[in-house]
């Protein structure tokens, strides 16, 4: 047990989870976690920081301003996959170390996909919506099964929903900056153009984090490219699809459907976007599952005691 370092948990699923708590008290004396599940950023974030040694962040925006006032800090536990919210090269200017284990909660946003692509494919949402108002008929919706599916980004999460999609015998296009030949062997995938995989698709999911060169990149004419009959899926990133335009296919009945977890501004002020029929939303609960929020957790205190800076 360390009796010197302070460590702060910015995460509020993590200080809301009886058993990280334990397993990083167990580790170190002094931690301070975030009780009040207050949302941290700019100079609450530093005053909260202020103080200590290491830090467990999630969606915590950690920048030059903030690595500045902290000198104290020496190593940063990611808790979560996505590394957008963390200035790389304001790390490394400051010295400052930090772990990260890409891929642990996969499993959970893979089922959440297959969750939306049933959901939005059957009718569910709208179909629960008519229920509630007092209507009673059958929607006529589709299978999955046999159904081509789009993945955009073969990472972690793109790769284990190729496993996931198996017993349903769809057929997989991807589209990713890095190329997979054995994997796309193995599975018998087939890599395309980001306009040829949208054209071809029946259900397209997004799987890239957000940079400059994924902002936008579902934007007015590439939501045009797709099947009117299509879905889109996205339990990746906010800012990844332009929402303005989204809205604006699915009223339209340009595209059948889309689910979202994430939004550009979150929680999403859009209140006629959320209220069509033919759109799911749900707040950013991609990894919140019980067995994800540990794999995270345990990866985000392992990840204290690394000695490399990014």
């Amino acid at each position: 047990m360390n009796s010197t370092e302070k460590v702060a948990v910015c995460s509020r699923s993590f200080s809301k989870n009886k058993v990280l708590r334990a397993e990083l008290l167990a580790r170190y004396v002094h931690v301070t976690f975030n009780d009040t599940g207050c949302q941290l950023k700019g100079d609450t974030l530093v005053e909260f920081l202020r103080g200590h040694d290491k830090a467990i962040t999630a969606l915590e925006t950690i920048d030059g301003y903030v690595l500045s006032r902290l000198p104290e800090l020496k190593a940063i536990g990611k808790y979560g996959v996505g590394l957008d919210m963390i200035d790389m090269k304001a790390m490394r200017a400051h010295g400052k170390r930090l772990g990260w284990t890409g891929g642990v909660n996969r499993r959970s946003v893979s089922e959440l996909i297959i969750a939306y692509a049933i959901t939005m494919l059957r009718h569910v949402h709208a179909a629960n919506i008519e229920v509630i108002s007092g209507t009673w008929r059958q929607l006529m919706g589709g299978e999955l099964s046999g159904r081509t599916v789009g993945i955009i980004g073969c990472g972690h999460v793109g790769k284990d929903l190729v496993q996931m999609l198996k017993p349903f015998g769809c057929p997989i296009l991807v589209h990713d900056i890095r190329d997979y030949p054995d994997f796309y062997k193995a599975h018998n995938i087939k890599p395309l153009s980001l306009e040829e995989l949208l054209s071809q698709s029946d259900v397209v999911t997004l799987h890239v984090p957000l940079d400059e060169s994924t902002c936008n990149i579902i934007n007015e004419q590439r939501l045009a490219m797709m099947k009117p009959t299509a879905l889109l899926l996205n339990a990746a990133r906010g800012g990844l699809v332009d929402e303005v335009a989204l809205k604006k296919a699915l009223k339209n009945k340009k595209l059948a459907a889309a689910a979202f977890d994430v939004f550009a501004d979150e929680p999403p002020q859009d209140i006629e976007l959320l209220n069509l029929s033919n759109f799911l939303a749900t707040p950013h609960i991609g990894g919140s599952a019980e067995e994800a929020i540990l794999a995270m957790g345990r990866a985000a205190i392992e990840g204290l005691d690394v000695n490399e800076i990014p």
